[in-house]
């Protein structure tokens, strides 16, 4: 009898993964066949990165380095993995909604979309050993521009063309943590980036007309490390290495020409331009405090190495770029009896001083937050995560665009017990 329990135990953990899988695969699809974002500076590199997370951080500022919690994923440091309770099983799944509001000199406009934010779950292995896997948007590309005026090369006329983009990369991330000391943990993470960018251009000139679709693809793996270290009882420093490498991009073009209902292919294949991507060297540190049995104060310091990589736009450059982040959470009682005790709020402020710099101007960004985590059930461990965050980037000078968002997240943050021995009174 106990050889068939483990049997169907391994059974369902193998069902639960095949799911699982089937599920990235679903969402990875999704990712890339509909626009993430509307922002126009979607327009270089790989697109808008993504700054929201899982669960509890999303409403605190976008911190959690140094975040130190058993009863929730934190995905922003694999370290915090090894406190994940026995026979716990944590999972993790969230939705966003984004208005944005858009200025420059001579206009404005609005626009708002709803996609997929995040997939993950964690487990404990063994004694002070966790891992998790998670999928989450890495970058989000979605911008129209229209009405473009180019020269003809060695004449004085110009045509006007239209340019689309839309996809981004996913990223599928592997952690783990261990217990090395009570109170000293260190983890490791290794990330799939993959995905694809779509541009689409089209134009007249004279009685012809012209389109053109360039589809980007990249690959690669990044490493990671991370730790965390209990100063007391109820204050936790972290740090986290995100190791620089590059994304190997292979393009593939079709341009077609139209005269006279007639049309024409071009060119229609793979180019020979390389188009690989380098990511930068990522350090971050981070602390979180409890106070008065009721707060916690958590702070994060990010940087980025972008001048490293030696890349360029066409308007502009890369340029390092500083992350500063401070959260707050208020919970009266998590282990009280009256539901109201349990819940928790969530406040937070987010500033990036911008990774591009166009004309010597970087494009910088803050971020509002607030949440509040509604307990699903008597435990203090499944939660229903709501977050909102207002936030401005760019500003109204010279090419540059002023963007205004609104942003709402929901993520539905569960616990299952598993290998857990029913008592019978």
């Amino acid at each position: 009898m106990n050889l068939l329990m483990l049997f169907m135990m391994k059974m369902n953990k193998v069902a639960l993964f095949s799911t699982f899988v089937l599920f990235l695969n679903f969402c990875s699809v999704r990712a890339q066949s509909e626009g993430l974002t509307s922002s126009p500076y979607s327009l270089y590199g790989l697109g808008t990165i993504n700054q929201s997370s899982i669960g509890r951080t999303n409403g605190m500022g976008y911190t959690g380095i140094g975040l130190k919690t058993s009863n929730q994923i934190n995905n922003l440091n694999p370290a915090n993995y090894a406190l994940i309770p026995e026979g716990s099983f944590f999972y993790d799944i969230g939705i966003k909604g984004e208005y944005n509001q858009y200025s420059n000199k001579a206009d404005s406009e609005t626009k708002t979309t709803i996609n997929f934010s995040n997939i993950a779950l964690a487990f404990r292995v063994a004694e002070g050993l966790g891992a998790g896997i998670s999928l989450v948007p890495y970058s989000e590309v979605g911008y129209s521009l229209i009405g473009i005026n180019t020269n003809i090369e060695g004449t004085d006329e110009t045509f006007e063309s239209n340019v689309n983009g839309i996809g981004g990369l996913s990223e599928l991330k592997f952690n783990l943590g261990y217990s090395v000391l009570p109170n000293l943990r260190l983890g490791a993470n290794a990330s799939i980036l993959f995905g694809n960018i779509e541009e689409n251009e089209a134009f007249v000139i004279n009685q012809s007309a012209f389109s053109s679709e360039e589809t980007t693809n990249y690959s690669g793996i990044r490493l990671g490390l991370g730790m965390h270290f209990d100063v007391s009882e109820n204050f936790t420093i972290g740090s986290t290495v995100q190791l620089p490498t590059s994304l190997k991009g292979n393009i593939k073009r079709s341009i077609t020409k139209s005269l006279d209902g007639t049309e024409i292919t071009v060119e229609d294949g793979e180019s020979d331009t390389s188009a690989d991507f380098n990511m930068p060297l990522e350090v971050g540190i981070g602390m979180s405090a409890n106070i008065l049995e009721s707060f916690t104060v958590s702070a994060d310091y990010k940087k980025n190495y972008w001048d490293a990589t030696g890349q360029t736009e066409s308007l502009g450059s890369y340029a390092d770029q500083d992350i500063f982040g401070i959260g707050l959470e208020y919970v009266k009682d998590p282990t009280s009896y009256k539901y109201t005790d349990r819940i928790r709020y969530r406040t937070g402020f987010n500033y990036d001083n911008g990774y591009l710099s166009i004309n010597g101007k970087k494009v910088d960004g803050y971020n509002i937050t607030a949440g509040i985590g509604i307990p699903v059930g008597q435990g203090q461990k499944s939660m229903m995560n709501l977050s909102y965050s207002y936030g401005s980037k760019g500003q109204i000078q010279n090419i540059l665009i002023k963007e205004n968002f609104h942003l709402l997240t929901l993520n539905l943050s569960l616990e299952d017990l598993w290998f857990q021995k029913r008592k019978i009174n």
